[in-house]
């Protein structure tokens, strides 16, 4: 039998202490070493399998907890498994998402000497740039190849959809334009990555010159690179370009598939073309493409736009008897288009219905539910939401403040709405322009005219500036106390400020 060793729950629990509950922080613990904890400690490995048939066969189900057990025992095996094998270890962690496990696994690596090859580096790198460390993943790059690993297409990949995921699209395109003059010859993955980029980023147009170029090169696009154009362009308002690049993408022999439908159905919605949108969705269906849960969720949004409620919840139900079971976004459209319709015990139900389905409730669906029932003149039932909130540990945001202080004072509970507003300064969130203009509103439409200056004068000294509608606010409330000097006086400073007036005070 294979000497080795068998975790402590001690032990266990330490390195879940430092590793799993870090999340990707970004900080690995320092005074701990692997190296001295697995030489301190001699017993059977518990696995009971060889690594190689863990790492050939079972890699895939295994758990983070298991993964760690299995690298203990790989350190301590003689001889020292392959770094190919080590790597497939890392690769498999990572794709757990415990990036900062993977780097504080990789450090204790070099400790022990176990040298790395680019495959090893690439999965460090890329572990760099998911946890948005970029100053380090460029120094690392820096770092493999003073080591003397070339960087390859894997290397720059990951590089580049590091800085498209931080939207940082211009250090992207920098990257890819260091990356050809050095000689490396971009591939369809890393042009859909800068193309998607660039399509996020809301520059279409430069994505549509990368296209071309790709194509000049030599490099044919996929459906990704259709779909990532289409979805941009439809984004865009450019619906007909969207109608021509499917057109062109049928042309070249690569069909529209459910990313692509999904991505003109949401354009339809947004657009309010609900009609289009459904018949696209039968389309889908006459192409035997089953729709997904976004393909649901955007034509629920849709019904919900319409009032169409009672279509939305058969199309609710329908998506379940699918099999396609609905996730938080599902949940909390539906419930925002019962309690837009004021019928906020369908919402309820529904909300109550999550917890038994196993799907968890978060800060939007809360809001949305709050916002209800502000709505029906219920605010004492939203107050008690916004403490269940808490007391769950769903941490609410400025806007679920912001939705229950404009119940309040729109209902001329100004007092109630400062010790909400307080309580809101108290957990540490930062209340921002909106959140004053609410309350502004609220004291002139109370006839606190006074204390409604105030505070408007208040706001430079919290770093705020106030923006078109705090400046109409405040003038409307002046001049129904009469203050038609100081109302005019400070419609020229708005103007002074290069703030234009509204159509509600014009």
């Amino acid at each position: 039998m294979r000497r080795s060793i068998s975790i402590s729950s001690k032990a266990k629990s330490f390195l879940r202490r430092n590793l799993m509950e870090r999340g990707n922080s970004g900080t690995s613990p320092s005074s701990f070493s692997i190296c001295d904890f697995c030489f301190s400690r001699r017993a059977f490995y518990s696995g009971g399998s060889d690594y190689r048939e863990i790492l050939r066969n079972g890699i895939r189900y295994m758990k983070l907890d298991e993964s760690l057990d299995l690298f203990f025992h790989m350190v301590q095996c003689r001889p020292l498994p392959s770094i190919a094998d080590f790597s497939r270890l890392l690769s498999a962690i990572s794709k757990m998402k415990k990036y900062d496990v993977v780097i504080y696994l990789w450090e204790q690596m070099q400790m022990l000497g176990i040298q790395h090859n680019i495959c090893t580096c690439n999965i460090l790198l890329n572990c760099f740039c998911r946890c948005s460390r970029f100053s380090l993943a460029l120094s690392f790059l820096g770092k493999m190849m003073k080591l003397g690993h070339e960087p390859s297409i894997v290397t720059f990949g990951s590089l580049l959809n590091g800085f498209c995921r931080g939207d940082r699209i211009y250090d992207a395109l920098s990257m890819f334009d260091q990356m050809v003059e050095m000689g490396y010859q971009p591939n369809v993955v890393i042009y859909n990555t800068i193309i998607d980029g660039l399509c996020k980023s809301k520059l279409v147009n430069k994505a549509l010159d990368l296209f071309n170029r790709m194509d000049n090169d030599g490099i044919r696009p996929d459906a990704v690179t259709y779909n990532s154009l289409i979805s941009g362009l439809c984004n865009s308002g450019r619906w007909n370009d969207a109608t021509r690049m499917v057109s062109y993408m049928t042309k070249r022999g690569i069909y529209p598939d459910v990313f692509t439908f999904n991505a003109l159905i949401d354009a339809c919605v947004k657009e309010g073309n609900l009609f289009e949108a459904e018949e696209l969705y039968e389309e889908m269906i006459r192409r035997c493409l089953d729709p997904d849960i976004v393909t649901y969720s955007l034509l629920i949004n849709g019904l919900c736009m319409y009032s169409r409620l009672d279509e939305a919840e058969q199309m609710f139900g329908f998506m379940v008897s699918k099999g396609c079971f609905p996730d938080v976004v599902t949940y909390s459209i539906l419930i925002h288009g019962y309690c837009k319709s004021k019928k906020i015990e369908h919402g309820l139900k529904l909300f109550c219905e999550m917890s038994q389905r196993g799907v968890v409730r978060n800060t939007v669906t809360y809001t949305i539910l709050i916002q209800g029932y502000c709505r029906v003149g219920k605010l004492n039932v939203a107050e008690e939401i916004l403490r269940r909130m808490a007391f769950c540990g769903v941490p609410p945001n400025v806007f679920t403040y912001n939705v229950l202080l404009h119940g309040l004072c729109d209902n001329g509970k100004i007092d109630k709405a400062l010790v909400i507003l307080k309580d809101m300064q108290e957990r540490g969130i930062d209340a921002d322009i909106v959140t004053y203009n609410i309350i502004i509103r609220g004291m002139c439409k109370a006839g606190e005219v006074a204390d409604a200056w105030d505070l408007y004068c208040s706001l430079n000294l919290k770093g705020l500036t106030p923006d078109v509608w705090t400046y109409t606010t405040m003038m409307l409330g002046l001049y129904k106390k009469g203050l038609r000097r100081e109302a005019d006086a400070l419609f020229r400073k708005m103007k002074e400020d290069g703030i234009l007036p509204n159509e509600c005070y014009v």
